[in-house]
């Protein structure tokens, strides 16, 4: 089910836009918020690597990484999010696709980022987006993973209203989830967990074997 403030957010950019920089204080303003997925991975990359932002939408969480001279391409569900995102950002190659089944080449980027949209999954789909992140990454591809985790005494009301107001059950259900034991589970290796946001956010890092 979605919420009223959820769809309206969606229909109106500038409401969106508001949400996203309240949202963002907590770590430092927007602009560090989009920036998170680089800043974990930019050193363990080679320049100029090929990267995939999975679920782009108008690709804001892409921009940084093109800033800083990699070869992004942005996959989303959304024809009218990728329009905005091709206009927004010329240098990212829009690709239109489901994330659980990405029309992609095996074994086609250096690093794979997620940004606050693994949560919109249910549990067999987010298993199913983080397997398609396998198939997709070199050997030795690096996995980054922005992300809700469940926040500390002082966020935690705050956070539950804005998952209420917000965001759709399955992002409940994984506040649940133990996303680092999943990716080890899975394959992946070298997984580092950094909260932040009162932790409220998780930035997850692994790597392809």
């Amino acid at each position: 089910m979605t919420s009223p403030l959820r769809t309206f957010a969606y229909e109106h950019r500038w409401f969106y836009d508001l949400v996203t920089t309240i949202s963002a204080l907590s770590v430092g303003g927007v602009n560090r918020l989009r920036s998170l997925g680089l800043t974990a991975l930019q050193d363990k990359l080679s320049k100029g690597a090929p990267v995939l932002d999975l679920c782009c939408g108008s690709g804001e969480t892409a921009a940084p990484w093109i800033k800083a001279g990699f070869a992004v391409t942005g996959l989303d569900l959304s024809p009218k999010a990728l329009a905005l995102a091709a206009q927004r950002t010329p240098q990212l190659q829009c690709i239109e696709g489901m994330a659980e089944k990405p029309p992609l080449n095996t074994n086609q980027f250096e690093a794979i980022q997620i940004s606050l949209a693994l949560h919109e999954f249910s549990s067999e789909e987010r298993r199913q987006v983080l397997k398609a992140c396998m198939r997709l990454l070199q050997p030795g591809g690096w996995l980054v993973l922005i992300d809700l985790h469940p926040a500390g005494p002082c966020l935690k009301l705050p956070q539950q209203l804005f998952c209420a107001l917000f965001e759709t059950e399955t992002a409940i259900t994984m506040l649940q989830a133990d996303l680092p034991k999943q990716l080890r589970e899975m394959g992946y290796s070298t997984i580092e967990q950094e909260l932040l946001a009162g932790r409220a956010l998780q930035r997850i890092t692994a790597r392809l074997p």
